[in-house]
């Protein structure tokens, strides 16, 4: 069984940052792509940011030049600096991953249970 544990959610005032973190734990050979989501209450779950095994990096309109996600393959984690936060940031934010159990799998994909994100303004 495969199970991504986030971290690092919190309350800070406008302007200021986090960092979240998700580890992936459990029987799997890799990780593909790992990706940052957020619900706000009342939308829908959209796509914040997303890197590939590889290291290429991909991000929302609204977060560019503020967010920057990374991961650590060794670690099987997945980080989201956070900088500069803005009250519309506020959401349940849940990362996602994309795990392979063989070298010819298809790839399953995981999340996690969420971690609020809350900015005051």
């Amino acid at each position: 069984q495969v199970q991504l544990v986030e971290s690092g959610g919190g309350l800070v005032q406008a302007g200021g940052s986090l960092r979240l973190a998700c580890a992936a734990s459990g029987s799997m050979v890799s990780i593909g792509a790992m990706g940052w989501y957020r619900q706000a209450p009342g939308m829908q779950r959209e796509l914040v940011a997303i890197i590939t095994s590889g290291g290429s990096t991909n991000y929302v309109d609204s977060v560019k030049g503020r967010f920057t996600i990374s991961r650590d393959n060794a670690k099987n984690t997945v980080y989201l600096q956070m900088n500069s936060l803005k009250p519309e940031d506020t959401a349940v934010y849940y990362c996602n991953a994309a795990v392979r159990f063989g070298s010819r799998s298809p790839d399953y994909s995981y999340w996690g249970q969420g971690t609020q994100v809350t900015v005051s303004s």
